[in-house]
């Protein structure tokens, strides 16, 4: 238990640290869309968009498949029990 103690604080310790230059990305890549857009080129803005609906998307269909499976197990669990 205490490893993983260790490992989670390790973790929320390395979100914390590293949110700062995550968060600065932000603004570069909107001044790079906007100066794209004005020029007339749209491809790199439609990319940045498909690129955020996976990010978006990635998480939510990671936990589906954890809560199948967890489903799928309880379910086998209580059938045996019965």
């Amino acid at each position: 238990m205490k490893t993983g103690l260790k490992y989670l604080i390790a973790s929320v310790l390395m979100l914390v640290l590293t949110l700062p230059q995550v968060v600065a990305q932000c603004a570069m890549c909107r001044a790079t869309i906007e100066n794209n857009v004005s020029n007339g080129d749209t491809t790199v803005g439609a990319g940045l968009n498909l690129g955020i609906l996976y990010l978006f998307l990635a998480p939510y269909l990671l936990l589906s498949v954890i809560a199948f499976f967890w489903y799928r197990k309880a379910k086998r669990k209580k059938k045996l029990t019965f």
